[in-house]
């Protein structure tokens, strides 16, 4: 006979310690497979096919329409706004913008509503995202969508460093990745 595990239940005596033993390990060996795949789920690294951006250069910014507070230091533009800094595009119905108090330079954009970032080889679809100028990060968040090609993966946030191109995908990663001609 093989060397493989198998439980006769037709020759199993009630109460054989061995075979309930066997089963018991069996099952413990299962659970702890499924819990290992799901915590590599949890998080994914993702290559932005190596797009960086020089988070000093202009920040392009369109809009349908601009309020500015000067006592806070804030400015929201409303309405189609369309977000430009070298290779990087982000699109939201809503973006403010916060100035740093010492030099009066872009700290921060938060984009919320139909929140979209693209690249010439990727597109990310999210609720809001918060882009920290001076770090280089841009985080998406709530019901976030990646497509690379045909390939689609989800997750709840995303975390983008336009520095050096990369991306990592958090909480609840789900993924279909097409092989070949698919």
């Amino acid at each position: 006979m093989g060397s493989g595990c198998y439980i006769d239940r037709k020759n199993n005596a009630a109460g054989d310690k061995g075979s309930k033993l066997v089963f018991k390990y069996f099952s413990l060996s299962l659970v702890a497979l499924v819990l290992g795949a799901s915590i590599l789920t949890a998080q994914t690294n993702i290559d932005l096919g190596g797009m960086t951006v020089d988070t000093s250069a202009a920040i392009e910014v369109t809009a349908d329409s601009l309020s500015v507070d000067q006592d806070t230091g804030q400015a929201i533009f409303l309405g189609d706004v369309i977000v430009g800094q070298g290779e990087l595009r982000l699109q939201a119905d809503k973006v403010e913008v916060i100035y740093a108090a010492e030099t009066s330079d872009i700290s921060q954009l938060i984009a919320t509503g139909d929140v979209t970032f693209v690249t010439a080889e990727e597109a990310a679809e999210a609720q809001a995202a918060n882009y920290d100028v001076a770090t280089g990060m841009i985080t998406l968040s709530g019901d976030v969508l990646l497509t690379q090609g045909a390939s689609a993966i989800s997750a709840e946030t995303m975390l983008i460093n336009v520095a050096d191109g990369t991306a990592t995908m958090q909480g609840r990663v789900r993924t279909v990745l097409q092989q070949g001609n698919n």
